[in-house]
């Protein structure tokens, strides 16, 4: 690696995290400044039944207030928030689909606009019934990707992909690590994005002179 390589940032996150929803805004303004971004799978909560969990029980785990604060972050990063009024999904099923899209060169594709239909469209993304027309529309043959998610061809990968997270102390999300070397927490503001694009040109620069 040299100080002319683009700095690379890994983007582990769920996409039924709010916080990861506005992770979609910072990731551009990273790419912006020539940073190479990658997103990676984090199953958040692997407890939830398959169908989703009822927004109302969510929403009694979590301080008043919360909501308008998530809202307004959300809105601030110029992205539309609008969730399923009733249910927040078990995003297994999603992630596996996006790992699927991976490996046909549509991963940003797919993960962006299963993002969009979840947090800007309302739409309920636990089933095939909504998955399978966004992996159309992502350019993909949605029989193919039904049959082989269903088939458990990409299991492993999101699990090892959150197992990896772990391993290095990643317990909540977006967590953004730059250069594998120097990890963010949470969706911060681009004052401290560009702190941590500094730091980690430090260390490159006080890895060329040792």
């Amino acid at each position: 690696m040299t100080d002319d390589d683009p700095i690379r940032v890994a983007i582990w996150s769920d996409v039924a995290c709010p916080f990861c929803n506005v992770a979609r805004e910072r990731a551009e303004w990273l790419r912006g400044r020539g940073v190479e971004v990658e997103w990676l799978p984090f199953d958040l909560h692997p407890e939830y039944p398959p169908e989703g969990l009822p927004r109302e029980e969510l929403m009694r785990r979590f301080p008043a207030g919360l909501h308008d604060t998530v809202r307004r972050m959300n809105e601030e990063a110029g992205l539309r928030y609008n969730p399923h009024p009733e249910r927040v999904p078990n995003t297994r099923r999603a992630l596996e689909l996006i790992e699927y899209a991976r490996t046909q060169g549509a991963h940003d594709r797919l993960h962006e606009r299963v993002m969009e239909a979840y947090w800007g469209e309302a739409r309920d993304i636990t089933d095939w019934d909504e998955l399978a027309p966004l992996a159309a529309e992502a350019g993909l043959d949605p029989d193919e990707a039904r049959e082989l998610v269903e088939g458990g061809h990409f299991r492993a990968a999101v699990d090892a992909s959150t197992g990896t997270a772990q391993r290095h102390g990643i317990t909540a999300v977006p967590a953004f690590v730059f250069d594998g070397r120097l990890l963010v927490s949470g969706a911060q503001p681009h004052e401290v994005l560009e702190k941590a694009l500094e730091r980690v040109a430090a260390m490159r620069a006080d890895d060329a002179e040792g």
